[in-house]
C-alpha cells in the first residue's frame, strides 16, 4: 500500500521559513518523481517543485530562489525548504509521488483541485499560513 505522509506545515510571519517533509512508503522511492503542489483558497492547484528520479529538480517561477527541494533515500523522504515566505505562499501543500513521469507533464498545468486522481499517489496535505 502506497502512503505519503506530509508534515511541517504551520503558521509563520512574512519573511519566515518552514520545512515540509513527505515520507513515502510502498513505492520504489528511487524510481519515482516526487512533487509538491499547492492550492490556495479559491485558486487552482499548481505544481511548485519536483524532485525527479534523475536527481534533477523543478521550481515554479513563483518560488524559484526561495524554495529548495531535496530527497533523502535512506529516509524515503522529500523535503521542501521554504524561505522568505510571503502571504502569497499561503496554501495547502500536497506532495505526490509518481513512477510514470506524470508529474513532469503537469509542469505549468493548473489543476482544478488537489489531489488529482490519476496523477500519482498523494498525501493528505499540510496547511501553510503566512501572515503579513
Amino acid at each position: 500500500q502506497v502512503q505519503l505522509v506530509e508534515s511541517g506545515g504551520g503558521s509563520v510571519q512574512a519573511g519566515g521559513s518552514l520545512r515540509l517533509s513527505c515520507r513515502v512508503s510502498g513505492l520504489t522511492f528511487g524510481g519515482s518523481d516526487v512533487g509538491w503542489y499547492r492550492q490556495a483558497p479559491g485558486s487552482e492547484c499548481l505544481l511548485v517543485s519536483a524532485s525527479r528520479q534523475d536527481t534533477s529538480t523543478y521550481y515554479a517561477d513563483s518560488v524559484k530562489g526561495r524554495f529548495t527541494i531535496s530527497r533523502d533515500g535512506d529516509k524515503r523522504t522529500v523535503y521542501l525548504q521554504m524561505n522568505s515566505l510571503s502571504p502569497d505562499d499561503t496554501a495547502v501543500y500536497y506532495c505526490a509521488a509518481d513512477p510514470l513521469g506524470i508529474i513532469q507533464r503537469l509542469i505549468g498545468v493548473r489543476l482544478p483541485s488537489c489531489p488529482k486522481s490519476g496523477t500519482g499517489y498523494w498525501g493528505q496535505g499540510t496547511q501553510v499560513t503566512v501572515s503579513s
